[in-house]
């Protein structure tokens, strides 16, 4: 028999007799504040990384609006008596555009040419899986402990060969290269986690290979082909090396070697070379921040199943 009663603050409980079951109790409620212990190593810990990280940020932007004469003066560190932009007009009316425009060139190239690359090549190792598509899957993996240091002359023979030597395509073609390791590892976990049975009906309904890739392997692999862009447009864009020895003109230049139109051989006008990198951050900067989450989420399905 179950009897209504109440409790010591009131509240309506539930009672049985006999041989009933007794009605669970209701769960105690915690206070309404509840006291941890505060950690502070941790809370100076991050104190000490933020502070770590915003003084070279705030060296960065302050020291491109002041004089060179007050940066001599007064040091990085000091507040700008004056601030002016200054510093921006200088690169803004030198030859920075141009290798503005040569960087954007050899990014978008090199991140198309390994999108395509890399879908089809991880498309035929997630759907071939014979001895030689894992072979070939192999042989980019190795591409991963192959440094572009180790290669350079053989790549710089081969440019001259080619008679690609002072141009864009020098750059273009050994950055995108050596993007493919990476992206091919990328797209072959992402591919590796489409349904099997969805392959099997588009096969049933007659679509060929290039369909099934076309339609649906690269509508769901959206997010590792972002993480790929991503990836190669920030290896181009950063990439030093290969500018360097396998371009000579001021006409091809990109902005890692354009930086040094700041540096004489006696002086070095370090506000304006710190304006022309903030200003080749910002492009690649602002990229990453849209296709963050899309790189995330690419990255987090590299091991495939």
């Amino acid at each position: 028999m179950t009897q209504t009663t109440t409790d010591q603050a009131g509240r309506p409980t539930l009672a049985t007799s006999g041989h009933g079951h007794a009605a669970p109790k209701a769960p105690r409620r915690r206070g309404r504040f509840s006291w941890h212990r505060v950690n502070y190593a941790a809370g100076a810990g991050a104190f000490l990384w933020l502070v770590i990280v915003v003084v070279p940020l705030y060296i960065l932007v302050a020291s491109t609006v002041q004089s060179r004469a007050d940066y001599l003066d007064k040091g990085p560190i000091s507040l700008p008596s004056d601030p002016n932009l200054d510093s921006y007009q200088n690169v803004l009316e030198g030859d920075f555009p141009r290798y503005l425009l040569n960087t954007v060139i050899v990014t978008v190239a090199c991140a198309a040419i390994a999108v395509v690359l890399s879908v089809m090549v991880a498309y035929s190792v997630v759907r071939t899986r014979s001895r030689l598509s894992r072979g070939i899957f192999q042989a980019f993996l190795l591409g991963l402990a192959i440094p572009a240091q180790a290669v350079i002359i053989p790549v710089f023979w081969i440019i001259t060969k080619l008679q690609l030597y002072d141009t864009l395509l020098a750059i273009i073609l050994p950055t995108a290269a050596f993007s493919l390791p990476v992206s091919v590892l990328i797209l072959v976990g992402t591919m590796r986690d489409i349904e099997e049975e969805l392959y099997e009906s588009m096969a049933l309904d007659g679509a060929s290979p290039a369909r099934m890739l076309l339609q649906l392997a690269v509508p769901m692999s959206r997010a590792g082909i972002s993480t790929v862009a991503v990836f190669s447009a920030l290896t181009a864009w950063n990439g030093f090396l290969f500018p360097l020895i396998l371009t000579q003109s001021p006409e091809n230049r990109v902005l890692t070697l354009g930086l040094y139109d700041f540096v004489g051989e006696f002086r070095v006008d370090i506000p304006s070379l710190l304006a022309a990198v903030v200003l080749s951050m910002l492009p690649i900067f602002t990229a990453y921040l849209f296709a963050r989450r899309q790189l995330i989420n690419g990255l987090m399905g590299v091991g495939g199943r």
